[in-house]
């Protein structure tokens, strides 16, 4: 049996139709920068967030790059972040000009530990950029306690987490309520996920949301008048026409993905060789990946890949440890849960559309590997 990590044909199968017929009618209309697609799904995605303002942008990259060029970082200022993550959140920092300060996770979350945070904030801390890591948002109340304390901003990276969800004080809050300003991405593989590449940015800061739009088209809200240097960073109307057609169903794909991590844990409960992934009750997940941690990992995804079951390692090597960020002196061992983390994580196939039979049999073939 095939099981692909993500099936997004599957997907299409299921509302290409709808999608299309919103594609053909703006290529009848010929308008494909900005426009009203981008201002319509601007508009859904900030009401999503519980923002007033939402900025669309060409990536989730950019989509932190922007607030945090926003900041106006000089040489030596510093931003907080995870080394458990995927490269652009540090990337972002560093090309805004920023120092990226790397502190470790929570080891059942993966997730920034709020504690490590407070330990590493200076003088020099400009930001702190937590994570909403695999779909579920990080422990925002510590954070935002120990940022607001001292005057620091907090962006949000929920490039993987657009609709989730955490109990704070007995009221739901939204991932993209809470930060400063927040960076969600709409690549293909994401819960909503454009044809291409894609950003928003959403804040309730009007002075904010009025500097990332100048941002993103080279510094100047008005046609060949620049205020400053930014760069070329429009969400495109066709993106934003797809995403617009898939919006509606977001709600019940994160539904579905939800539904399936409570099947793959049910069936790996008595499995002692899989750690299944941990929700903080606070939260409401909605697994843009699904990881479990295992011993022998590499082994056990190359027994995967040969019965033709797609699976993937989000992150083989923690981000202090890249090449690229040597200058910024650590060392291995310098985030013991990170970079155990990094040796022992799989994600399993969770996209909606995945039957029963499919999970059944990746199940299968994990406890058979195990002698389960």
């Amino acid at each position: 049996m095939n099981v692909p990590l993500l099936d997004l044909k599957a997907q299409h199968r299921a509302i290409g139709e709808a999608v299309v017929r919103r594609v053909l009618a703006l290529a009848e209309s010929q308008l494909f920068i900005l426009g009203q697609p981008v201002v319509d799904l601007e508009a859904q995605i900030a009401a999503l967030s519980r923002a007033r303002f939402g900025i669309g942008v060409a990536s989730g990259t950019d989509a932190l790059l922007l607030p945090l060029k926003a900041l106006d970082l000089k040489p030596g200022d510093e931003v907080i972040t995870t080394p458990f993550t995927f490269f652009a959140t540090a990337g972002a920092i560093h090309n805004a000009g920023g120092r990226p300060v790397f502190v470790d996770i929570e080891p059942s979350t993966y997730n920034l530990s709020p504690a490590a945070v407070e330990a590493a904030i200076t003088p020099r801390t400009r930001a702190i950029l937590p994570v909403h890591l695999f779909g579920q948002m990080a422990a925002m109340e510590p954070i935002l306690a120990v940022a607001g304390a001292r005057g620091i901003p907090v962006i949000e990276d929920a490039a993987q987490a657009i609709g989730a969800r955490r109990r704070i004080a007995g009221a739901w809050r939204m991932a993209g309520e809470l930060g400063a300003a927040t960076g969600f991405s709409f690549f293909p593989s994401k819960n909503l996920g454009a044809w291409g590449d894609g950003g928003m940015v959403v804040t309730s800061d009007e002075r904010l949301a009025e500097r990332v739009r100048r941002l993103r088209v080279h510094g100047g809200l008005q046609m060949y008048h620049h205020d400053e240097v930014g760069t070329n960073s429009r969400l495109d109307a066709l993106q934003a026409t797809v995403l617009l057609a898939k919006l509606p169903h977001l709600e019940s794909w994160s539904a579905a993905r939800r539904a399936h991590a409570r099947r793959y844990t049910e069936a790996f409960a008595d499995a002692a060789a899989v750690r299944t992934p941990v929700s903080d009750p606070a939260n409401e997940h909605i697994y843009n990946q699904y990881v479990i941690e295992v011993d022998r990992r590499d082994e056990l995804q190359a027994y995967l890949k040969a019965r033709q079951v797609g699976t993937a390692v989000y992150y083989p090597l923690a981000l202090h440890l890249q090449p690229c960020f040597e200058y910024l002196g650590y060392r291995a061992g310098a985030f013991p849960a990170a970079e155990a983390a990094t040796r022992r994580v799989l994600a399993l196939p969770v996209y909606p559309e995945l039957t029963e039979a499919q999970q059944d049999y990746v199940v299968e073939c994990i406890r058979g590997f195990y002698g389960d």
